[in-house]
């Protein structure tokens, strides 16, 4: 695992450690240490510790003016032991919610698992949200029908087309812009899981 690193090809348009309004801002990575793991595997410094010892994050691009985040995601997402959603909800987006950010893309191709507990904080997030939206993009299938069985697909704007999306050729605004297209044709969320 300590080979996976965040997506790097945007640093030179957002890092959030540079960000003042981030809540990873001033952060210090250490590039010859590995300091965070997940069990009993070392990950890639370059990951931020939320506060959970089995989700990273890494704020991959923000933008203020068009109310978007994408966050990138890696590990074991454990609701039931560690109450994942929690640190997430309260330590990385809520910071950004009062900014004026209401639009997430998440981005769980590096999810391995996911573990229910209840579905408090999505409910809350998604009525915080007013008209935004939390994309789940490429996560594995059986993490995707686990957020099903839980109930919180409802939660999440959901499809198809969003789990096996080839995003890295984008840049984050048109990202942004081609699932805003998306949902504009889809209209309201669909929970539609490969099999």
């Amino acid at each position: 695992m300590h080979n996976l690193e965040p997506y790097f090809n945007w640093r030179n348009l957002y890092i959030a450690s540079e960000d003042e309004r981030s809540p990873f801002y001033g952060r210090q990575y250490n590039e010859f240490e590995f300091n965070n793991r997940i069990y009993d595997h070392l990950i890639h410094p370059q990951w931020d510790n939320m506060g959970s010892p089995t989700l990273f994050v890494k704020l991959l691009f923000v933008d203020y003016d068009e109310g978007f985040g994408i966050i990138e995601l890696l590990g074991e997402w454990n609701d039931c032991l560690n109450n994942d959603i929690m640190f997430l909800k309260r330590d990385v987006v809520e910071p950004f919610m009062e900014q004026g950010i209401n639009k997430f893309i998440l981005i769980g191709e590096n999810v391995l698992n996911f573990h229910t507990s209840d579905d408090c904080y999505y409910e809350e997030w998604k009525d915080e949200l007013g008209d935004g939206w939390i994309i789940p993009m490429n996560f594995q299938p059986h993490v995707l029908k686990e957020f099903e069985y839980a109930g919180i697909s409802q939660y999440f704007f959901t499809h198809d087309s969003f789990n096996d999306f080839p995003w890295r050729p984008y840049r984050p605004l048109q990202l942004y812009q081609k699932l805003l297209l998306g949902i504009e044709y889809l209209g309201e969320p669909q929970i539609l899981i490969s099999q």
